[in-house]
């Protein structure tokens, strides 16, 4: 006898979920996708054996039913495999070992495809199934949840078919997203070292982690008894973050109540470690929980910017160097090495894609002249101030693409500036809550867009900084904060403001 199974492993939000099986002639009112359960094959489909071969797809819940087109395709694969499957029932006659869906039988093989990151017997040890051991129905099915559950995969489906050596399994899987690790307050190992150590007790670790599932638990899990081992804290939890200086996603591991404090914070370069504003700024991380995430924060939003005035237009910063006290294991000092490279001087800016606002407009917004010093917090402030015109002619979705050409040998940067303006948005509603009769009556009366103008999305911010107040000038209004939002409307190229008062 020849059975598929497939399994549906995740819901719409993306967590995974078990799914049973029922056999649909047994137990009746199944959640099943039409026309794929229950009944014998055709003799014609399946090689002429109308003994009693079936095949079960169950759908979860949460995701389409098939079409008509998926279904062809699904009874296609079902034709491809249709001597695999006759080949089976036949051995099954002649032999007549146990049936996994009705008791146990031995387990002759496991095979894995559709995976281009991990091997067969990499999968196949991740199930937790032996070769060789007695398996039932229940067994197949609990390790493809399983599976489905770890994170590394998106889809999970299985078949197997009794033979006279046993039960030959396959597992189909579809490789899920991957993102790096990174570790942020593991002081005491290097990166390579905790690297090594996920590696050589992680089944399915590559280095790389997966957005959810049960193997980032096992992966702090491993990290925890690694601690513990060496004599550190061993509680080791996990999140999805965002990268600080290039807004990559990483699953970040984070050892909790480490008790590990930064005590001093070193520079290798002179300029951040002699610049007062720098070593004044560094009092809100020196006594703080150590944390790699925290200082390259800093990092960006302290240091950076002096190197930047400086005209270090392309300085690099280095993973931040801990170093735990001998004397006093609760406490760490950090060395940040810094690359500043050279400093250069401005050779101008080339506008592409923008027909609203004029070059000779675009450019008298450049507060830099060729050959001055290539102040690099006045180019970025270049960049705001083209969004701001844009966004005050109503393109809310303008976006800059800025290129940057650097010429080591004169030491001149120049950019190429690619705009895209995006649609053109008009005032759409004045939509207020949290107001009185009279309270209500002031903004709307104080707001100065009309239906149908052109969105200044300047005269929206002076709104909100002082427009507010000077309405309720003289009037008691009390609310302590106010909810605005801006509610775009794509097919009308219209923009709602929303205002509640709390």
């Amino acid at each position: 006898m020849h059975w598929q199974f497939d399994v549906f492993p995740r819901a719409a939000a993306g967590r995974a979920s078990s799914v049973r099986l029922f056999e649909a002639p047994r137990r009746a009112g199944c959640n099943v996708a039409p026309g794929f359960v229950g009944s014998p094959k055709r003799p014609a489909l399946w090689g002429g054996n109308p003994a009693g071969d079936r095949e079960f797809r169950v759908r979860h819940p949460r995701l389409r039913r098939f079409g008509s087109i998926s279904a062809l395709l699904a009874m296609a694969f079902l034709f491809v495999a249709s001597s695999f499957a006759t080949s089976s029932a036949r051995a099954s006659q002649a032999a007549a070992p146990a049936q996994p869906e009705n008791g146990s039988a031995m387990l002759a093989s496991i095979q894995i495809v559709g995976s281009k990151r991990f091997t067969s017997a990499q999968i196949a040890a991740a199930t937790g199934l032996k070769i060789g051991s007695q398996v039932t129905r229940a067994d197949l099915q609990q390790a493809a949840n399983a599976l489905a559950q770890l994170g590394p995969f998106t889809n999970v489906q299985y078949r197997y078919a009794t033979e006279a050596a046993g039960v030959v399994l396959q597992f189909q899987v579809v490789d899920a997203p991957a993102v790096p690790v990174f570790f942020d307050n593991f002081p005491w190992f290097t990166d390579e070292q905790l690297d090594a150590a996920l590696r050589q007790s992680t089944p399915l670790y590559d280095g790389t982690a997966p957005l959810h599932g049960t193997l980032l638990d096992s992966m702090a899990n491993s990290l925890g008894l690694f601690l513990v081992a060496h004599g550190y804290p061993g509680t080791v939890s996990h999140t999805l973050a965002t990268r600080v200086f290039s807004d990559q996603e990483v699953q970040e591991f984070k050892v909790d109540n480490a008790g590990i404090d930064l005590s001093a914070v070193t520079f290798t370069d002179p300029l951040a470690q002699n610049d007062r504003g720098i070593r004044t700024r560094l009092t809100g991380l020196i006594g703080k929980p150590y944390s790699r995430t925290a200082i390259e924060l800093f990092e960006l939003e302290q240091v950076r910017p002096v190197y930047l005035a400086h005209a270090y237009d392309r300085v690099q910063f280095q993973p931040p160097k801990p170093q735990v006290d001998a004397s006093d294991r609760s406490r760490v000092s950090v060395t940040v090495p810094i690359d500043p490279g050279p400093a250069y001087t401005w050779a101008g800016v080339t506008w592409t894609g923008a027909t609203a606002i004029s070059q000779a407009e675009l450019n008298s917004m450049v507060k830099l002249v060729p050959g001055e010093s290539a102040n690099g917090m006045k180019i970025e402030a270049t960049w705001q101030a083209v969004e701001d015109a844009f966004a005050n002619l109503g393109y809310l979705d303008v976006t800059l693409t800025p290129t940057p050409r650097y010429d080591d040998a004169t030491k001149h940067i120049s950019y190429t500036v690619a705009i895209n303006q995006g649609p053109q948005y008009r005032m759409g509603q004045l939509i207020l809550s949290g107001l009185s009769v009279e309270g209500e009556r002031r903004i709307r009366g104080a707001w100065q867009i009309q239906p149908g103008q052109i969105f200044d999305k300047g005269a929206y911010d002076e709104f909100l900084a002082h427009g507010i107040n000077k309405a309720f000038a003289g009037f008691p209004a009390h609310y302590d904060k106010i909810g605005r939002y801006l509610q775009k409307n794509p097919k009308s190229d219209t923009v709602d403001v929303m205002m509640d008062f709390e």
